[in-house]
């Protein structure tokens, strides 16, 4: 394999497996200040136990998360040189805001959250957790803001060889953007939902089984309501936010969206096809609903895959309605020198295979586990409490899986269904890699993280299953102590 297939490996696994963790840290912030809200404004114990269990969960979570997305930034220097090179100006911009102002706001806060139970008032500490889960979410914003403009490069030039920044205001106005980030905000909720639904639910149910105290099956069954409520009403906000953007996509990624729907040729009547086994070529295929892409993409016609090669030959990349982004149409020059690592023309068209399919089960295991939170409500309506079995036990465990593994194939469509751009329509993937890197020292650091990894993610689920058995602490009225008293790790 060429240095640029083994390095674009490397950065898919790292960024995959980072935001296995992303998700979770950025909604179980956020419900996890909900629930101490709940217990400043009630002082029920439950909600209080409730906060300080998926608080000690929220942390492990977000100390992994930490550890595995500074692998991320060195890549872009070690790797992908020459893409930082020619973004620098831009994609520097929402990644220093995320560390100056998000990272700040998550880490000082979150910090002041540990050490502050007995030491701040219980609103001064209620505040310190509300302003670490809008740190995260900040961040969220930011980092989504520098993905959507390699989507869709808008408020930029081209000059002196390099993409500079013109307008950032643009960048945070970005189509994309505006749709990308509710919707990977709302995915977030879906998991975390999922998470805090499935850990209580196995609380309660073995509580029960074991006749364990009152206060814990009061405690777990508010834990199973509120994520399984989460669960759902974020589900729904996921899809109707995948609408829109799905829709933005077909104008600044016809190429994108072409192969998502495996559809071959230009059609004003295009059906939905619910499998295809071959992608570009002839049968393998289901299809349902006539005219059905046309109505829900808004277009008269849906451009095919041959027709898109063909205007890319003729007239370069353009968008659905036949125009460019400033930095294409300045960049369009010298992208018709670029060749591939066969000396090819580039093929605008991303692996079909791979987009369709990503797009269909990031959709199809998505709606699963929205599925899977109704039932659990089903299951637990009332002062029910269903008897453990395999089979729950195998639910349990599948339903905050599901929307993590809905996630990842989420951002494997995003990505794959960019190539073969790391900018849009601009800079090819190929010209974006380190000069200087080899075979051997990819494959290399591929190994190594790729089996530290695999021991970040044993240790991980090692300390989530050990503290979710533990189960609630017990609690004891919350005392600011003696100004003079030493900082106490309140878990």
């Amino acid at each position: 394999m060429s240095p640029d297939t083994i390095a674009r490996w490397q950065f898919g696994i790292t960024t995959v497996y980072h935001f296995l963790f992303v998700p979770l840290t950025i909604a179980l912030s956020v419900l996890t200040a909900v629930l101490q809200t709940l217990w400043n404004k009630t002082g029920n114990d439950a909600y209080l136990r409730l906060t300080k269990f998926f608080g000690k969960l929220f942390l492990i979570n977000f100390a992994m998360g930490v550890v595995t997305g500074i692998v991320q930034e060195f890549q872009f220097g070690m790797n992908w040189s020459e893409y930082s090179r020619f973004v620098g100006d831009i994609f520097g911009a929402p990644l220093a805001l995320e560390a100056l102002i998000a990272f700040f706001l998550e880490s000082t806060f979150l910090g002041l959250w540990i050490f502050g139970w007995d030491r701040l008032s219980k609103g001064v500490h209620l505040v310190t957790i509300w302003l670490a889960s809008i740190g995260t979410v900040i961040s969220s914003i930011f980092i989504i803001a520098a993905n959507a403009w390699m989507q869709n490069p808008v408020g930029a030039t081209y000059n002196n060889g390099r993409a500079e920044l013109t307008d950032f205001g643009a960048v945070l106005t970005n189509p994309v953007f505006l749709w990308q980030w509710p919707h990977t905000i709302t995915a977030s909720f879906v998991t975390a939902g999922a998470f805090m639904a499935a850990v209580a639910a196995y609380g309660l149910i073995k509580t029960k089984a074991k006749g364990g105290p009152s206060a814990d099956l009061v405690a777990y069954r508010k834990g199973v309501k509120l994520g399984a409520w989460v669960l759902i009403v974020a589900g729904v906000f996921t899809v109707l936010t995948g609408d829109p953007l799905g829709k933005t996509m077909v104008q600044t990624q016809p190429s994108k969206m072409a192969a998502a729907e495996a559809q071959t040729t230009t059609s004003d009547n295009a059906p939905f096809a619910l499998v295809d086994f071959n992608g570009e070529a002839e049968g393998g295929r289901i299809e349902l609903f006539p005219g059905f892409l046309n109505w829900l993409y808004g277009t008269d016609e849906v451009q095919g895959i041959e027709n898109l090669r063909d205007q890319y030959a003729t007239d370069g990349y353009l968008l659905n309605d036949g125009t460019q982004l400033p930095l294409q149409a300045e960049f369009a020059d010298a992208l018709k020198e670029v060749t591939d690592n066969n000396g090819d023309e580039i093929d605008p068209i991303p692996n079909v295979m791979i987009t369709f399919w990503s797009f269909r089960l990031m959709i199809g295991i998505g709606c699963l586990a929205i599925l899977g939170g109704v039932l659990l409500l089903v299951l637990t309506r009332g002062d029910r409490v269903p008897k453990p079995n395999k089979l729950i036990t195998a639910g349990l465990i599948a339903l905050p899986i599901l929307p993590l593994v809905a996630n990842s194939f989420g951002w494997i469509f995003t990505e794959m269904g960019r190539q073969p751009w790391i900018v849009n329509g601009v800079l090819p993937t190929l010209q974006g890699l380190s000069p200087s890197v080899g075979v051997g020292s990819v494959w290399f650091s591929l190994i190594v993280f790729t089996l530290l990894y695999g021991a970040l993610a044993v240790i991980e689920v090692r300390l989530m299953l050990k503290y979710i058995r533990i189960g609630l602490p017990d609690v004891t009225p919350v005392t600011t102590q003696d100004e003079d008293a030493p900082l106490s790790f309140a878990y």
